[in-house]
């Protein structure tokens, strides 16, 4: 099935513009779909669908063929190209070029396709906007939307001559790169954060760091105190009004910051028991602590609310809170955040902050937690920079593909 079409892409090389427009074929006239393989090696590395992450390869288990579930059956083969066929909108997809020395076996839950043509246009438009939306029409399910196989190749692709397929690919592949460059570095500063976290905090077992600035060398062991000695609740209700519009805000798990929730109008919050926030105010979740849902208030939500399903604190004379955002982020801490938590499941465990502000910790003296805090703040600025760095390749990448390639419904023959 194919034909000729009066539509090209809204962007095109100079190259192939004066050229005759693309063609429609089904998927499977594109690639072969499911290729038929000798069988299950003896011993494999495993993708299932938890092992890819946008386009990259996140994890993999090495399996022996007995142990390995009923759903290993894709052999793969360099360039390659696997589609999630559960919960296609993810695009969780990836084009296979690992070349170890070891077999690589997927999950029926991706369909294995492998290029007539160009294997690297080939990944690039199964990753369209175009594509994945004629996949989710044909989807079934709810909670895990899926598309066979046999479906899936039936889906129509538009399909430019191989000369234009390689020069949509190479460019795309080059951009591909460079976001996987920048990705690195970003990665890379996160690990730094991580190694100095565990070298500018003491090590358990000792009261002095491993590393420590300059003017701080012989300033000797850092102090034991409680968390009631430093820190202390600011609770302070809000008395709302019906037609007043206020911001709220929650703290995202695993010490990732607060964000909003959006504005309301006072009359549309049914819970009426709410905190007013000031910036640099620290925020714990009672119910979600046991995940390290904790964090700094930053200059943007100053003045937003909370439930009273968060305990407000402040730091008391001769602490500095800013500090507190990275203290908490020792292991050591988050230990400490279960262990004054009750209950039996973990998702409804409630912590006791009474409990918890009993606890000792060591700290330094209030000049050596400034430093410690602006020298952290100084690399999460980094990061931040860096990550939007990645976002706007992301960004920029998604809108060259919206017009180096036809959208099927704008087609006419």
């Amino acid at each position: 099935m194919s034909k000729n079409l009066a539509i090209a892409p809204r962007l095109r090389f100079p190259d192939f513009r004066e050229t005759e427009g693309w063609t429609t074929k089904r998927l499977k006239d594109t690639c072969e779909v499911n290729p038929a393989n000798p069988g299950i090696p003896e011993v494999f590395a495993y993708i299932d669908l938890e092992s890819v992450e946008a386009g990259e390869l996140k994890n993999r288990k090495v399996l022996s063929r007995n142990e390995a579930p009923s759903r290993a059956q894709r052999l793969l083969r360099y360039g390659d190209v696997i589609f999630q066929i559960v919960r296609p909108y993810q695009r969780n997809n990836l084009h296979f070029k690992i070349d170890d020395g070891i077999q690589y076996v997927a999950s029926t839950g991706y369909a294995q396709l492998r290029a007539n043509e160009s294997e690297d246009f080939l990944f690039q438009s199964i990753q369209t906007d175009d594509f994945v939306d004629r996949v989710i029409v044909k989807c079934t399910g709810s909670s895990y939307p899926a598309i066979n196989s046999s479906d899936l190749a039936e889906i129509p692709v538009p399909i430019p001559s191989s000369a234009e397929q390689q020069k949509i690919a190479d460019c795309l592949s080059s951009i591909d790169e460079l976001i996987s460059a920048e990705a690195l570095k970003l990665d890379a500063l996160k690990v730094h954060k991580k190694g100095l976290m565990q070298r500018l905090f003491p090590a358990e077992g000792e009261t002095i760091p491993r590393l420590r600035f300059p003017e701080f060398r012989d300033a000797g062991e850092w102090k034991k105190k409680k968390i009631s000695d430093v820190l202390m609740e600011a609770v302070r209700p809000l008395e709302m009004e019906d037609d007043e519009e206020y911001s709220l805000v929650l703290v995202k798990r695993r010490y990732e910051g607060i964000v909003s929730r959006g504005k309301l109008q006072g009359k549309s919050i049914k819970v009426k028991s709410q905190f007013f926030l000031q910036k640099d105010d620290f925020l714990i979740s009672k119910r979600q602590i046991v995940h390290c849902a904790c964090g700094l208030v930053p200059d943007e939500f100053d003045g937003a609310i909370v439930s009273n399903e968060y305990s407000v604190l402040r730091a008391k004379n001769g602490f500095c809170i800013k500090f507190f955002k990275y203290f908490c982020q020792q292991p050591v801490v988050g230990r400490s955040f279960l262990e004054c938590s009750i209950g039996i499941v973990i998702e409804k465990m409630l912590f006791k902050l009474n409990d918890w502000l009993k606890r000792e910790f060591l700290f330094p003296s209030l000049d050596e937690q400034v430093r410690i805090a602006n020298h952290f703040s100084s690399i999460e600025e980094l990061i931040a920079a860096q990550d939007q760095m990645v976002n706007a390749l992301k960004t920029h990448k998604h809108g060259l593909m919206q017009q180096l390639f036809p959208v099927m419904d704008e087609m006419q023959t």
